[in-house]
């Protein structure tokens, strides 16, 4: 079941955490996220999963920064979110979707107890010409049924902001 956004509210503070929140970006069953002012985007090509692929920031002027396609950008929310009873999960909004815009490219699906800034996976299809502090995605909550463990020690859990990909960890183990 997927929490209403009266519910979503309802929960505020108890086992949904949004902050900073804006009342205005709450949707009848989604939140909307807002684009921090940064991206990052790796500097090596090719990437190697085994290893840590070096990256550079870019900051995202208040006049907006241009976008190419066939490149990957990895952005972050405004917000930090935690939730400790339901799954969090993240689409992209349906009108950055009609600019050629996709937030995620496949982590769209998150833990219970995932507590941090969403990390976005940026791709465009034609360039476009981007700004902080849109409102670029929205998460929702579904519930969850049955005995469960919390993701509480994860690799990207407590980030403190953007992160690129933490999966050359995967094969130290």
């Amino acid at each position: 079941m997927i929490l209403s956004g009266k519910e979503i509210e309802k929960e505020l503070g108890h086992t949904i955490f949004i902050s900073p929140f804006n009342e205005k970006q709450l949707n009848p069953n989604s939140y909307n996220l807002c684009l921090h002012n940064e991206l990052l985007e790796y500097t090596t090509s090719p990437l190697d999963m085994r290893k840590s692929n070096p990256t550079k920031r870019i900051i995202i002027p208040e006049e907006g920064l241009l976008l190419e396609p066939n490149k990957l950008y990895l952005g972050r929310t405004k917000e930090f979110t935690r939730t400790e009873k339901y799954v969090p999960m993240l689409e992209g909004r349906s009108s950055i979707g009609r600019l050629g815009m996709f937030i995620h490219v496949t982590a769209g699906f998150g833990d219970v107890g995932f507590s941090g800034y969403w990390t976005l996976e940026i791709f465009v299809i034609q360039p476009l010409i981007i700004y902080p502090n849109v409102e670029i995605c929205q998460i929702y909550y579904h519930s969850l049924q049955g005995e469960h463990t919390p993701y509480v020690s994860g690799k990207y859990q407590n980030n403190e902001g953007i992160q690129p990909s933490l999966l050359y960890k995967d094969f130290e183990k």
